[in-house]
């Protein structure tokens, strides 16, 4: 089950957070549960992806991202994503997410997130790549970031997610059915 719960409490938690700059990083703290962990006693790797909603949707809500898809009736939707986990999350460990927009093209958001233990060590990191749709297709990114805050200088590409969207632009589609 989506824990709307959790969701809603990360929202009022951080509601009177300072706005944050679009390509600020948004810090947030969350509790593996016992329901969110898998027969190996520690998180899900399924439940890690909602978990990244919880930091993911506060932190546009932060930016002013949530406000202006609303008013122009725009959607997110989720492209493609790459994962790497490194460090086991137990039942009741406490980790730190930090998420934040790392880049864009001319067609997708790229969204880096990562929950950080309590020994300061890495536990997995994700690269989201994102997309803002209207009734008319995909919305530029440039669109939505000017209608935001127009004074946003582009970062460039982090060279690791330049080389996973190439790699990425490489791979089947459709996949192969043997």
């Amino acid at each position: 089950m989506y824990p709307v719960i959790r969701l809603f409490a990360q929202l009022i938690k951080h509601r009177n957070d300072p706005p944050l700059p679009i390509t600020g990083t948004h810090v947030s703290h969350h509790i593996c549960l016992p329901w969110d962990i898998d027969l190996w006693m520690e998180l899900n790797n399924g439940r890690t992806l909602t978990l990244y909603d919880l930091g993911r949707i506060t932190a546009a809500q932060r930016a002013g991202l949530v406000t202006v898809l609303r008013k122009n009736r725009w959607g997110l939707t989720m492209a493609g994503a790459s994962v790497r986990y490194r460090r086991r999350i137990r039942a009741f460990d406490r980790v730190e997410m930090r998420s934040r927009l790392a880049w864009w093209d001319d067609r997708f958001f790229y969204v880096e997130q990562s929950m950080w233990r309590k020994d300061g060590e890495c536990a997995n990191h994700i690269v989201y790549r994102s997309a803002v749709t209207s009734k008319a297709g995909m919305v530029n990114p440039q669109t939505l970031v000017d209608t935001i805050d127009p004074s946003t200088d582009k970062p460039d590409a982090p060279d690791w997610i330049a080389a996973w969207i190439e790699a990425d632009a490489r791979r089947p589609w459709p996949p192969m059915q043997e």
